[in-house]
């Protein structure tokens, strides 16, 4: 998937110098992301512990009323994490080809058929497993809606978070992508080449930057300093004319 991910295209990103800025700035790889992927992860978890040991705990799980054991919420747990993880690295993704959803969705559905094929061999090499999913947890109603819930719950905040900064803080790529899937590039050209000139500016980051900026603070100094010299000459000179006039009328 970190392969084959494009936020932009490649050509996009020849027209657009200023997106190979977002790298050397740190943008993805800061504390501040890095605490908040932190965050997120404690949150999922809790919420998928949550709601399991909440559910399954007060509730029959079968239909005679039998109630869940370990092994089965702990596979209705685990479940959930295969589904939280894989639709959460989809909200992520900005390009979708056959070669993503097979890996992303075929992720989750090999699960499945991971956990009836491992279900259905001898119990002295399945374990507790054995039969989990066709016996135990297909047929549960419970098991497909805790699911669910457990889905949205660890992904809704995650989704909110994205459409936030996208609305009210958008990267460049992010502001890229939209031109690119409103077709301003084709309807509005001038508005393309416009962006692609400010894109085409030239900037610098770290160690440069503050060279680059003492350097222009310097000159300013040194021009300022060239203005007042030039003006104290004017004014001595306009005063030394003034003198040798009056003595030559005198």
């Amino acid at each position: 998937l970190g392969v084959f991910e494009q936020d932009v295209p490649s050509e996009v990103c020849l027209q657009f110098p200023a997106l190979y800025q977002q790298g050397p700035k740190n943008l993805f790889f800061d504390w501040t992301r890095i605490v908040g992927w932190m965050g997120n992860g404690v949150y999922a978890s809790v919420v998928i512990f949550g709601l399991n040991i909440g559910i399954f705990h007060v509730q029959s799980f079968c239909s005679n009323g039998q109630t869940a054991d370990m092994d089965a919420m702990g596979t209705a747990m685990f479940t959930c994490i295969i589904w939280a993880v894989n639709v959460q690295i989809a909200l992520t993704m900005s390009h979708f080809t056959w070669i993503q959803h097979a890996l992303i969705w075929g992720s989750i559905f090999t699960w499945y058929i991971f956990l009836a094929l491992f279900g259905m061999l001898p119990p002295k090499i399945s374990g507790n497993i054995f039969h989990m999913l066709v016996e135990t947890l297909a047929p549960a109603p419970i098991f497909w809606l805790t699911s669910l819930l457990v889905i949205a719950a660890t992904t809704l905040p995650y989704f909110a978070h994205i459409s936030l900064q996208r609305s009210l803080n958008p990267l460049d790529h992010h502001i890229i992508q939209e031109m690119k899937h409103f077709r301003i590039d084709v309807q509005d050209e001038r508005m393309w080449t416009r962006e692609r000139s400010k894109a085409r500016e030239k900037t610098k980051i770290g160690f440069t930057a503050r060279v680059d900026a003492k350097i222009r603070q310097l000159r300013g100094k040194l021009q300022r300093k060239h203005s007042i010299l030039s003006v104290m000459s004017g004014v001595s000179a306009s005063s030394s004319s003034d003198t040798t006039s009056t003595t030559h009328h005198s």
